[in-house]
């Protein structure tokens, strides 16, 4: 199976969060328009594809305000040959749309950012998610003025959500710090410290690669190295099995692919949208 981290010209976002360098940025209409013509690009080779297919969408903005996202997980997701197809979201957005989608390929990577939204408007949209069936994990990023916040939502959410912790970025966390934020997510270690990478075997480049909206491939979004191009199929001579070129890895959509990190089983069956299966149906080696 072939997993694909796709992430095209759209960098608009209706939040300004602090920590996001790109909050609250508007795309252009031609941007938009780029984007769209993108996407549906992309779709199509999807649809055409002779392989089992897996997609997570990793926009820098929010997608699901702009239809040709929404159209896109209705249609991927019905798709025989696709696995999963998922989205990261902050949740702003209307819901009802997703009763369209084949809800046992279709899943949501969401966000909860306080101070952009309501903590009550969040979780009416995450309970609504649970009505309509549909696979979601929340997360928070750990600053420490959203420890209580995050408190609160993981009270207030269905116990079966997982509610993940993704560490601030360039933040160093004390063992009493990490105690706090690893009580409200058991896999808070996870990310607490970068990965050493250099020469590690990953995933990526082999069954996951990181395509942008012109269909260049690289074997990750943080590796800036192509590999060829999706839609002449030049990237498939370079597929293989290889070692990390980065001395570290510290974002959880490269390091879950990690084969020195047990990711795999602890989220097996959803990886993509960062959702762990119970500790009692883990493997234990």
């Amino acid at each position: 199976m072939l997993t694909l981290l796709y992430r095209g010209p759209l960098a608009s976002c209706d939040y300004d969060c602090p920590y996001c360098p790109f909050a609250k940025r508007r795309d252009n209409p031609e941007t938009l328009r780029a984007d769209r013509a993108a996407l549906e690009r992309f779709e199509d080779w999807v649809a055409a594809a002779d392989t089992r297919i897996s997609v997570l969408f990793t926009p820098w903005g929010e997608g699901l305000v702009r239809s040709w996202y929404r159209r896109a997980l209705v249609r991927l997701s019905a798709l025989e040959h696709v696995e999963r197809v998922a989205i990261q979201t902050n949740l702003s957005g209307r819901l009802e749309w997703l009763a369209d989608c084949d809800l046992s390929s279709t899943a949501l990577w969401t966000t909860y950012h306080p101070g952009q939204v309501t903590h009550e408007r969040f979780v009416a949209k995450a309970r609504r998610l649970v009505e309509l069936g549909v696979r979601f994990s929340v997360g928070v990023v750990g600053e420490p003025e959203h420890l209580e916040a995050a408190r609160r939502m993981r009270a207030d959410l269905p116990e079966d959500v997982y509610l993940w912790v993704n560490a601030a970025e360039g933040r160093t966390y004390t063992d009493d710090e990490a105690a706090r934020w690893q009580a409200l997510d058991p896999h808070f270690h996870y990310s607490r410290h970068p990965h050493p990478s250099l020469g590690v075997p990953c995933r990526t480049g082999d069954s996951v690669l990181s395509v942008d909206g012109d269909g260049n491939v690289r074997r990750c979004h943080f590796v800036d190295i192509p590999m060829g191009n999706l839609y002449d199929g030049s990237f498939r001579e370079k597929l293989g099995r290889s070692g990390c070129p980065l001395a570290t890895c510290d974002c959880h959509i490269g390091y879950v692919h990690l084969e020195s990190l047990d990711l795999y089983d602890v989220f097996r069956g959803g990886v993509l949208e960062r959702i762990p299966i119970p500790e009692r149906h883990r493997i234990r080696t």
